[in-house]
């Protein structure tokens, strides 16, 4: 069953039992926590969680009063980045891995991150476009000479925590297309899949339906998120976009309120196609709508959510 999770960091400003209560009485099952990296963590403090039995009992009893699950932990991030903040990130990688044994979470998301194009790198490196042979070179280090090696590791470390890692096909990282999550996947262990964002697809123009397929089983995960392309803007000027997420009105493309980039017609086949090639685990909204109020959008993302998705909600 496509069980309903929420990505909690949008409702952030609420305390984690408010939040809880929230979550439940709006009708989803699950909830999906960030630990940190790029999420402020807003509902979740890993070290305490890790360091105390006791304090992992009365969180997870907070879940059950209200009949919720926890559906992944999140600790999405660069861990592959070459300055300071790539083994920061590293160990907050490690850290979520070994609470979600501790939790009993079967699943963590996370992010493929982006090394530098050489070991000499400060920054990470991005090449969309190869033409010239120092990309050639480049992308072979990044795979070879530290993605790779990476998870390969990281699998060993997952599958010793009895978990499952979902990399979420993001820009900006390596790992931001199926043809790349399935080049990953002749290298590791099966243990490492997809958290299939369509958002991320619909913007770099791939079509999320046909991705769902090519994946089959190598979805480990889904996140619910809408795109809208802005008329006249795309058109004009692309989709390789450089103003600030938040600018909302000078861009070519928006993250939206589930229905409003997509309508539900498309959703509904979206998941049909889905549970087609065998996809039956959680559906987590993860609502970035940066035009509309944090709970007005969930509320939103929520009513198309239960029109698209292949199951009763009664």
């Amino acid at each position: 069953m496509m069980r309903l999770s929420l990505v909690t960091d949008i409702l952030g400003y609420l305390p984690f039992e408010e939040m809880l209560d929230t979550v439940s009485k709006l009708g989803f099952e699950s909830v999906e926590l960030g630990c940190g990296n790029w999420s402020k963590a807003p509902h979740l403090r890993l070290d305490e969680l890790l360091g105390s039995e006791q304090a992992r009992t009365e969180y997870l009893a907070a879940l059950d009063r209200r009949g919720l699950t926890i559906s992944a932990l999140n600790c999405s991030g660069n861990q592959l980045h070459p300055g300071a903040s790539g083994a920061e990130h590293r160990a907050v990688v490690e850290k979520t891995f070994r609470l979600a044994e501790k939790l009993g979470v079967k699943t963590v998301v996370m992010m493929s991150g982006c090394p530098g194009g050489t070991p000499k790198d400060e920054l990470p490196n991005w090449i969309t476009h190869v033409i010239l042979p120092e990309q050639v070179e480049a992308l072979d280090y990044q795979w070879n000479g530290v993605l790779i090696p990476y998870f390969q590791k990281a699998a060993v470390l997952a599958k010793d925590c009895g978990i499952r890692v979902a990399i979420e096909n993001l820009g900006a990282t390596m790992i931001h297309n199926p043809a790349n999550m399935l080049r990953l996947r002749e290298h590791v262990d099966p243990v490492i899949g997809m958290n299939f964002d369509p958002s991320h697809h619909m913007w770099m123009g791939g079509d999320p339906i046909a991705a769902v397929r090519l994946l089959g089983d190598a979805i480990h995960y889904m996140h619910a998120k809408d795109v809208r392309l802005e008329r006249t803007l795309a058109e004009a000027n692309g989709l390789i976009d450089t103003y600030w997420i938040n600018d909302i009105a000078k861009r070519s493309w928006n993250y939206v309120a589930l229905g409003h980039g997509h309508d539900v017609q498309w959703w509904k086949e979206f998941f049909a196609v889905a549970r087609m090639v065998g996809y039956d685990g959680p559906v987590s909204l993860e609502m970035e709508d940066a035009g509309m109020d944090p709970l007005l959008g969930v509320k939103k993302s929520l009513t198309t959510l239960k029109l698209a998705l292949p199951r009763d909600f009664d």
